[in-house]
């Protein structure tokens, strides 16, 4: 894209249902990750191509940002609020199962997994540890809490 004029690039992959042509499935994923990284490396560090990956323009009033290494976008954004949502494996597994239909025989496999991929991604692009209370401001259990009581928390606390 950047050799082709392009000078503003934002890719993310985005799924839709699974009938979809188109859908990203299970078995696309280390295609599309090794493909994202690939883009990643190329573009990191050109002066000539803006990769909004960790570029976010926070002038144009506030945003939400879930994952994708918030705590660093934001580590020097004085008027922001940083937060951590978690919650056990066990609430974790239940929940896929019950709101995505999760099917797999061992959906907290599946987690352990992807954190570990999550992980890898943000020591890769931070060098920082992903999880780590010291990065944010505030860590809520999403588990004990449940999801609608995070939100109106941290909607409080901004």
């Amino acid at each position: 894209l950047a050799s082709l004029g392009f000078r503003h690039v934002s890719v993310e992959p985005a799924s839709g249902p699974l009938d979809d042509p188109f859908a990203i499935k299970e078995g696309d994923l280390p295609a599309v990750e090794a493909e994202y990284e690939k883009l990643a490396r190329q573009l990191q560090g050109r002066k000539d191509v803006n990769f909004f990956h960790f570029n976010v323009d926070l002038a144009q009033g506030p945003c939400v940002i879930v994952g994708r290494c918030a705590d660093y976008i934001l580590r020097d954004q004085a008027d922001c609020l940083t937060a951590f949502i978690h919650a056990s494996l066990e609430y974790r597994a239940e929940r896929i199962v019950k709101v995505y239909g999760e099917r797999e025989e061992s959906p907290k496999q599946r987690i352990k997994d992807k954190d570990k991929r999550r992980a890898a991604y943000h020591r890769f692009y931070t060098d920082m540890k992903w999880g780590y209370a010291k990065n944010y401001q505030v860590s809520l259990d999403s588990g004990k809490l449940g999801l609608e009581r995070c939100a109106e928390i941290l909607r409080l606390l901004y």
